[in-house]
């Protein structure tokens, strides 16, 4: 990639804290308004048999957080669409999903981003832990029956 194509290390690193704050607030927010639509700290879970605790919350609850994932993901994918970036919307995401991920960052790939989609990495491994502790915690109150 010649000087042209490069993106000054600056200006990719306040992007990066930027985009880590505006992913937090998504994800953070997201898991807010799930907790609200699920209601599941005001179920009662006496009353609910083992599989509607399971079909009811789980599998809605684990399909919200993968939206919640997917939004992330096409958050940085706009940025590797920039001019000189990727040529088409899949190759965008791709490599954002693989960033995200941390399945791995493509070193000397299409994009200029490339501290960028480190930091997406970093952001997503975050936001997959998150996402894991608030779904083992809920499944582990819904499957042992207990009350918030």
């Amino acid at each position: 990639m010649g000087d042209e194509g490069h993106i000054g290390l600056a200006l990719e690193l306040l992007l990066s804290a930027v985009l880590l704050v505006v992913v937090t607030v998504i994800h953070g927010t997201g898991i807010g308004f799930m907790d609200k639509i699920l209601k599941t700290d005001r179920l009662d879970l006496a009353k609910l048999k083992l599989v509607q605790r399971e079909i009811g919350v789980m599998i809605p609850m684990a399909l919200c957080l993968l939206l919640l994932h997917i939004i992330e993901i096409f958050v940085f994918t706009f940025f590797y669409l920039a001019p000189g970036d990727a040529k088409t919307l899949q190759e965008a995401i791709y490599h954002s999903a693989l960033a995200y991920t941390t399945m791995r960052v493509v070193e000397g790939g299409f994009t200029n981003w490339m501290v960028l989609s480190t930091f997406e990495g970093l952001v997503g491994f975050l936001m997959i832990g998150w996402s894991s502790a608030v779904f083992v915690s809920e499944m582990d109150r819904l499957l042992r029956n207990k009350r918030s």
